[in-house]
């Protein structure tokens, strides 16, 4: 690294039919203008390019000002949370509000979550700030960011005067990451695992091979704690060079609000993060909560939810497969499930009449307006929800 200074859908053939005529069938052609009688064929126009995606825009802006009136498939964080320990946790790290924060025993209890000495962590205001830190910190000629994936990582870049390159990973193959993809002389990658929206979880040997001299190699695992198993993670690695690993407590425990996350990298790499920090960063009880939540007891907790988020995700698949013109990303490993189906504009707006709101995906580069991205739920809440959309697609028909 370079651093300055260092219920079930009653779908049928009806619908199939009409998705193929919305959608032409699954084929793309070139536009053809008619020619007129006596003359001769005119050329297509150029076709526009794809607007450039809002990469602003996440998914609490769906549910912004609903004041609770809607049902939240939008936002990836898990119901129920933060749980009440974790509560009297943060709450008890108010009484040391007038001094300022002292971060020490946070850090020395994700290190040991990870088997990792102290020098090797970074606390932060959520992953967020930490890709912030990189933008600011990295001296990176030619950074790619492996698309599609949040968007945060481009938009910071690009904040701090980086012209980025973009990886589009294709819906045909999975979007499944070949590392031949990505260019031999990017020294800045960055992608996500699992990845946010898509779902899918990169083999971690594959990520392994984007490794080398020379070139930073970012792996957003902020979804990684709701993996059972953490299978494929990175986190705790030290032979892969330039590696930083992102990691996130917001997702799993509830903490959106509060803003915890940390950095897993080499020690001159964690130095030259925190030289770009302001003085303290993380709150007292943001420390309080990562200090809590990586315990045994609390991981023992974490993987248990991993568990029933994978069982709830199959649910909500299973209910998704009987409508015949929604497409899934499977296999899916994240608390959320990325679908495409034809009109999906039209149907998250019916959808927010009937009380739920789910994530658009033409803000993520490499997706368009028909695609659409789902939070895993318990189970009645998915029953409630295939309902409306059974209801929203009748509708669509007649």
């Amino acid at each position: 690294m370079r651093v300055p200074g260092g219920g079930g859908g009653r779908p049928g053939d009806r619908r199939r039919d009409a998705a193929d005529r919305f959608s032409g069938g699954g084929h793309r052609g070139a536009v053809t203008v008619p020619a007129r009688t006596g003359s001769a064929r005119l050329p297509a126009p150029p076709a526009a390019p794809p607007p450039e995606p809002d990469l602003r825009h996440h998914g609490d802006a769906e549910v912004r000002g609903a004041d609770g009136a809607l049902t939240d498939l939008a936002v990836n964080v898990r119901t129920g949370t933060p749980p009440a320990w974790l509560k009297a946790r943060i709450a008890a790290s108010l009484d040391t509000l007038a001094a300022y924060p002292d971060g020490r025993a946070a850090r020395r209890a994700v290190a040991a979550r990870h088997g990792l000495p102290v020098e090797r962590v970074l606390l932060t205001s959520g992953a967020a700030e930490a890709f912030v830190l990189l933008a600011r910190a990295v001296r990176a000629r030619r950074p790619v960011v492996v698309h599609p994936q949040f968007t945060e990582p481009e938009a910071a870049l690009r904040d701090a005067g980086h012209e980025v390159g973009r990886v589009l990973l294709d819906a045909r193959d999975g979007f499944r990451l070949d590392p031949a993809a990505v260019p031999e002389d990017a020294d800045l990658v960055v992608v996500g695992n699992p990845t946010n929206p898509t779902s899918v979880l990169h083999p971690a040997d594959v990520l392994a091979r984007l490794a080398r001299p020379g070139r930073t190699l970012v792996v957003d695992e902020a979804f990684m704690d709701a993996v059972p198993g953490e299978r494929e993670a990175l986190a705790g690695r030290t032979d892969l060079p330039g590696l930083v690993v992102l990691r996130s407590l917001t997702k799993t425990w509830g903490l959106a609000g509060l803003r915890i996350g940390y950095v897993l990298a080499d020690p001159d790499t964690v130095a030259a993060l925190e030289r770009a920090q302001p003085l303290w960063p993380v709150s007292s009880p943001a420390l309080a909560a990562a200090e809590a939540c990586s315990a045994p007891g609390a991981l023992a907790e974490a993987a248990a939810a991993a568990g029933q988020i994978a069982a709830d995700r199959d649910h909500l698949l299973a209910r998704l497969a009987a409508f015949g013109q929604i497409r899934t990303v499977a296999p899916a490993a994240g608390p959320f499930v990325l679908l495409r189906l034809p009109g999906a504009d039209e149907v998250r707006a019916a959808l927010r009449t009937r009380g739920f709101a789910v994530r658009r995906g033409d803000t993520f580069p490499g997706l368009g307006p028909d695609w659409l991205r789902l939070a895993v739920r318990d189970r009645a809440t998915t029953d409630r929800f295939a309902a409306a959309l059974d209801d929203v697609l009748d509708e669509a028909l007649t």
